[in-house]
């Protein structure tokens, strides 16, 4: 059995790569999520906003929602499995999918009240580690050894896909780790050893496109204007004007792994980091200043809030800063 003793997806990746095992599935039971005991404290991986509730999802397959703006949580009424729940994301107030271990898949249409299992491989622990979604029809989830998924109906059946091998490689064999994009902008997927897959035809093709880092690159976002921003290793910051065709390197001032990036409506782009660090950018992400949180405890996302606040998850459990 994998070990699994960071509570971030992109840690864990790391430590699966050297210890998975596979697994009979005799051996594995999917159970439900049990019900936890204090969900401001709960370890969680990735948060979103569906509509006016915010999604939170994390360990044991947790899921938590809150309606009045991150004050009070709740958890999901209907949770089909206890596993390290990794990415969730919605297209709109309604429908949204969360992954995690086991290839695990999961769809809600209610807002996140109740969820169903859409897809899980219990034969080998293969984690999904990000989802995306352009509509309610076509999405795709990636994760470990350049596992990835598609779907054409919402999620009700899912194929692979094959993608092309960077320069100088036989195949694809690099674990993903973020897939993101933004209305009519290309689809992108950071993975490791520095490299960017893009997509220019909805999910149709793609090409491998090297960033000038040798690390993993952890997140992305694409900004309102078209930037591109990535994020890594050791604090690694890259950042494209055109597309992703081309990346510079940016100073983010830190060296804590980054996480997550969001931008705010005022168009301040947040980023997250391990060791309570976030960082803040004013110029679309052309500089950076940092800030360390007392704790020191590992962010993994941030969500935008009223009132210019901000929350942030991890693996303190849920806390929000202006």
């Amino acid at each position: 059995m994998y070990k699994a003793a960071v509570s971030m997806s992109l840690l864990v990746a790391t430590s699966i790569t050297a210890n998975a095992q596979t697994a009979t599935p005799a051996t594995v039971v999917v159970r439900a999520a049990n019900k936890s005991p204090n969900l401001s404290k709960t370890e969680y991986l990735a948060a979103v906003r569906a509509g006016k509730r915010l999604v939170a999802v994390g360990e044991h397959g947790t899921i938590a929602l809150s309606d009045d703006d991150g004050l009070t949580w709740h958890q999901a009424r209907t949770v089909p499995t206890s596993a390290e729940l990794t990415d969730v994301y919605f297209v709109d107030d309604n429908n949204g999918w969360a992954v995690g271990h086991w290839g695990t898949i999961l769809k809600t249409t209610d807002g996140g009240n109740n969820w169903s299992s859409s897809r899980n491989d219990t034969k080998v622990d293969q984690p999904l580690f990000s989802v995306f979604f352009r509509n309610s029809k076509d999405g795709f989830a990636v994760g470990l050894w350049s596992l990835m998924l598609k779907t054409n109906d919402g999620g009700a059946t899912w194929s692979p896909v094959q993608l092309p091998p960077p320069d100088g490689a036989k195949r694809a064999d690099r674990n993903l780790f973020s897939i993101f994009s933004a209305p009519s902008e290309p689809i992108f997927i950071t993975a490791e050893r520095g490299l960017v897959y893009r997509s220019n035809d909805n999910g149709a093709t793609w090409s491998p496109i090297a960033s000038g880092y040798s690390g993993s690159l952890w997140c992305g976002t694409v900004l309102k204007d078209g930037t591109v921003l990535v994020g890594g290793l050791r604090g690694s910051v890259y950042r494209s004007a055109d597309k992703g065709t081309t990346w510079n390197r940016i100073d983010s001032g830190i060296t804590s792994s980054i996480t997550n990036f969001v931008q705010l409506p005022n168009h301040i782009v947040i980023g997250t980091a391990v060791d309570g660090v976030t960082i803040i950018s004013n110029d679309g992400g052309l500089t950076f200043k940092s800030k360390q949180g007392e704790d020191r405890q590992a962010y993994t996302a941030a969500v935008a809030l009223k009132n210019g606040r901000v929350l942030l998850v991890g693996s303190h459990g849920i806390r929000s800063i202006h």
